[in-house]
């Protein structure tokens, strides 16, 4: 199975060459592959929901012991919050040294402020997880929702025992279909990503790239460098495991993440790749990534820091300590609630601007390349859930050992 997942790679690389080339040549025209995106897209999100709701299930059922799921729970929220605050200082410092705003100040007058939800306040973000109904909850797809009920229906598993073995079985068997599902989805990738990759390409590419190049630049970069720097030290120090290992081992699910800018999208295949390349149990892939999709923001936290100074480059306004310091609290704390989609990051950066007084005016431009640099914080994110799970995977194992030992 390892072997069919890796012959993923040329295929994707290729499919990622094939549609900026296709995208250079026919310009506007390319969107007339669009129809093949929108289906891969439709199938993933066809699949997010039941395998979210029987593999975490399961995964805390299986786990047998509920202070053993409180431990990683706590872990994992840990993780997420320590590295989120790495990130946002990443962005802060590179705004500051690439000054991303200091350009393009004509884009000012020709933007128009796109229409943005209002972010909910940390209460009802709070409020809107518990499901009032979580059929409901499922039927629009209200991640958040979905983990609640899934989390505690692990747990009742747990609580019950043997009596509900036969909910348990029936939960296991309807993961295996999810996970035969999602191989077959896989099979069709290559053509998704040519399929959303081109379009983009053809129709905004080259212009936007060349008015925002500094924007887009500094956020590649700051997302790049988490990577390599943050998230290679938590592998081999937290994980102990190679990071080029560890790389080669998520490559399929970073592909898929950067090209569909969908945490939850991409967790079908970040679940299925932790565990067939690089050993992480169900137990923990289960739980950890699919909290991961919905709350680690790593990449988004990037997103903000630079394009809110971006902001107050482009507007001419100082920012003081204070709004600095606020900015890095809301790019820590306000990921959780907002979902991994595509767009996140708008919400997030309209919540930040409001937060310490910034135009609002500057989410008009940074919407222009929104979704290139969407890509990149996806990409960061769904990494980031890779290392969060091998790091709990990792320090359970221990945990295990060391109480076998006694």
């Amino acid at each position: 199975m390892k072997k069919k997942w890796f012959g993923l790679f040329p295929q994707i690389i290729a499919s990622f060459i094939i549609a900026i080339i296709f995208g250079l040549i026919f310009g506007d025209k390319s969107e007339v592959v669009q129809p093949l995106g929108d289906l891969f897209l439709r199938l993933i999100n066809f699949i997010i929901v039941p395998i979210i709701l029987t593999t975490l299930t399961v995964g805390i059922a299986s786990t047998e012991d509920v202070k053993s799921l409180g431990r990683m729970g706590t872990k994992t929220i840990v993780y997420f919050l320590s590295t989120a605050f790495v990130a946002v200082i990443i962005g802060l410092i590179l705004g500051f040294i690439f000054k991303p705003g200091l350009v393009n100040k004509s884009l000012i007058s020709e933007a128009e402020t796109p229409d943005v939800e209002e972010g909910e306040n940390f209460i009802d973000v709070l409020l809107d997880i518990v499901p009032m109904n979580p059929f409901e909850g499922m039927v629009e797809a209200n991640i958040l929702q979905v983990i609640f009920f899934s989390v505690f229906l692990g747990i009742a598993i747990t609580l019950v025992g043997e009596k509900a073995k036969p909910v348990l079985d029936f939960f296991n068997g309807f993961a295996e279909i999810m996970y035969k599902i999602t191989g077959i989805v896989m099979k069709v990738a290559p053509i998704g990503i040519f399929g959303l990759l081109a379009p983009i390409i053809g129709t905004q590419g080259p212009e936007v790239l060349g008015a925002l190049f500094k924007l887009l630049l500094a956020i590649a970069i700051g997302c790049i460098l988490h990577m390599v720097i943050v998230y290679s030290i938590s592998v081999k120090y937290l994980g102990n495991v190679n990071p080029t290992t560890f790389f080669k081992g998520i490559y399929p699910a970073m592909s898929i993440a950067f090209s569909t800018q969908s945490s939850a999208g991409t967790l079908p295949i970040t679940i299925k790749n932790t565990e067939e390349n690089l050993g992480i149990t169900n137990k923990v892939s289960s739980f950890v990534l699919p909290l991961g999709a919905t709350i680690n923001m790593d990449g988004q936290a990037i997103y903000i820091g630079v394009a809110s100074l971006f902001t107050a480059q482009l507007f001419d306004i100082q920012l003081s300590l204070y709004q600095i310091g606020m900015i890095a609290l809301i790019s820590t704390i306000g990921s959780i609630g907002t979902a991994g989609v595509p767009g996140a990051g708008i919400i997030m950066l309209s919540i930040a601007l409001t937060t310490v007084n910034l135009p609002l005016e500057g989410i008009a431009i940074v919407a222009g390349i929104d979704r290139f640099l969407n890509m990149f914080s996806t990409l960061t994110n769904v990494t980031g859930d890779a290392t969060a799970a091998l790091y709990v995977d990792r320090s359970e194992r221990k945990k295990l050992k060391q109480e076998a030992v006694k």
